[in-house]
């Protein structure tokens, strides 16, 4: 069975800057989507980021501040967060399929990690 860990999460002054990482272990993700989305206490799931084959997606609410990048070699997705707002709060979650990307908010996730969480102090 697949697993995703991430990590990386902290506290971390508002402007400040993040990356976060998530390990994928158990079997080959290389050819999978991977994203990355984050839940903030009383708020829906958001789906932040995504990469595939054919490029890197991000929510308007990130575009600009977060880079998703992979390192197949490393089995690894890393999520780069720059200019870090008190709205970023929130225990970020990487995900993984095989399943057609259809979009951020539509794609069927297959594998998801347990989350790291990340505070941001004003």
């Amino acid at each position: 069975q697949g697993q995703l860990v991430e990590s990386g999460g902290g506290l971390v002054q508002a402007g400040g800057s993040l990356r976060l990482s998530c390990a994928a272990s158990g079997r080959n993700f290389n050819n999978y989507a991977m994203g990355w989305s984050r839940q903030a206490p009383g708020k829906e799931r958001e789906f932040v980021a995504a990469i595939n084959w054919s490029g890197t997606y991000y929510a308007d609410s990130v575009k600009g501040r977060f880079t998703i990048s992979r390192d197949n070699a490393k089995n690894t997705v890393y999520l780069q967060i720059e200019g870090l707002k008190p709205d970023d709060a929130a225990v970020y979650y990487c995900a993984a399929t095989r399943r057609t990307y259809v979009g951020l908010g539509r794609t069927i996730w297959e594998y998801w990690g347990k989350g790291t969480l990340v505070t941001v102090s004003s």
